[in-house]
């Protein structure tokens, strides 16, 4: 039975591109995995077919005899997966590598003797209500790892160096067989990097980095809650053999306040007025964020009246300001006087005339309701 066209078993044009070529292979190799497809020995061929197909299309020598003749320019080359040699499986530009670690939880199969990115920090930092609003400039202190200039990063004590790792070879990785095929995982030994130090760095012990104590400079837009996270970058720990620095994350904790309370963009407050006020109506001062300032208390205002103040809230990353929201109580008066004893029961008598003389059936009077209520016999 003639064997398929390569390029129709990827579903790649014969024009395609290596990237092109790694992506269909990606897929595919996903889609009919043996161990994904168990009892399958259709996807089980399909499988053999597209690694195949990959091994020869990534390699420019074969997909140049196969472009010009065919499977027959292939005859002899070891092409066909049973003359598969299982570390060509880790020779195809990583593809391979990368998928079964994928699959199997292994690395990526890439060795790390390259440059690698510095480590992410977190720094929790509280702040006060008012700065969570206006937003504010703080300065931290923190400890990262930076360069040792003793070694200069190395890890090695000076006049030394680092040797080749005799487990990997300098690889940076392990080769494992599983089943009838390959994968690659970084060499436990040296954790992929490929060579050791045989004499560390006395003062930093081998890791190329000391620990030191820096101060940062953080601005804190207005507008910010508890939870909110601020990104500094290139500000976490220093990279290796010349890779980037992390970021540094601020995460900020905003303190509760006394008299404020935040509900989204808007701020709350309660507001206490005497009872004479509710009922005449009358000015009062409310204390705000941005300053204390006069409301005016119509008459007959109840307790949990709500009055907003337009542009006291807080001002959100659109540039919009949210209101304050002042919500009265009236106070009940105690320890009265003797003259405010007898202007509240003249007040309860004049309430009396327009009202009934009692309350239900065989209730108390609204008179004798309120000289209980002010302690009277």
């Amino acid at each position: 039975m003639p064997k398929s066209d390569y390029y129709e078993i990827l579903g790649v044009q014969k024009n395609a591109d290596e990237n092109e070529i790694k992506k269909a292979y990606r897929a595919l190799a996903k889609k009919f995995h043996p161990d994904l497809n168990p009892n399958n020995p259709d996807a089980t061929e399909k499988f053999k077919e597209i690694n195949e197909a990959c091994q020869v299309l990534l390699d420019p020598k074969k997909r140049s005899i196969y472009d010009q003749y065919g499977h027959s320019g292939l005859d002899g080359q070891g092409n066909g997966y049973q003359n598969m040699d299982p570390s060509d499986f880790m020779n195809v530009g990583g593809i391979f590598g990368e998928i079964f670690g994928d699959l199997f939880g292994g690395g990526s199969g890439r060795s790390q003797n390259g440059p690698r990115r510095g480590a992410d920090l977190r720094y929790d930092l509280t702040i006060s209500f008012e700065e969570s609003v206006f937003g504010c400039k703080k300065t931290v202190e923190l400890k990262r790892g930076h360069p040792c200039k003793t070694c200069s990063g190395s890890g090695a004590a000076p006049g030394t160096g680092k040797k080749t790792c005799p487990t990997c070879h300098g690889r940076g990785t392990l080769t494992f067989s599983k089943g009838f095929f390959s994968i690659q995982q970084p060499c436990h030994q040296c954790r992929g990097v490929g060579e050791f130090i045989e004499k560390p760095c006395g003062d930093c012990h081998g890791s190329g980095k000391v620990q030191k104590s820096e101060k940062i400079d953080v601005s804190i837009p207005p507008g910010v809650e508890t939870g909110s996270k601020l990104k500094l970058n290139g500000l976490g720990e220093y990279g290796d053999k010349g890779g980037n620095a992390g970021n540094l994350y601020v995460v900020l904790y905003v303190e509760k306040h006394q008299i404020f309370e935040r509900v989204q963009d808007d701020i709350v407050c309660i507001k206490d007025i005497s009872f004479p006020i509710a009922a005449l109506g009358g000015d009062v001062e409310v204390p705000t964020l941005k300053g204390s300032i006069k409301i005016n208390v119509p008459p007959g205002t109840q307790t949990g009246k709500v009055f907003r103040l337009r542009g006291y809230g807080v001002k959100s990353h659109t540039g919009a300001e949210g209101d304050q929201l002042v919500r009265v109580f009236v106070k009940t008066p105690v320890n009265l006087t003797e003259r405010q004893r007898e202007l509240l029961l003249e007040l309860a008598k004049e309430e009396m005339d327009t009202a009934s003389s009692s309350v239900g059936n065989g209730g108390k009077s609204f008179m004798e309701k309120i000289k209980e209520a002010l302690g009277g016999g």
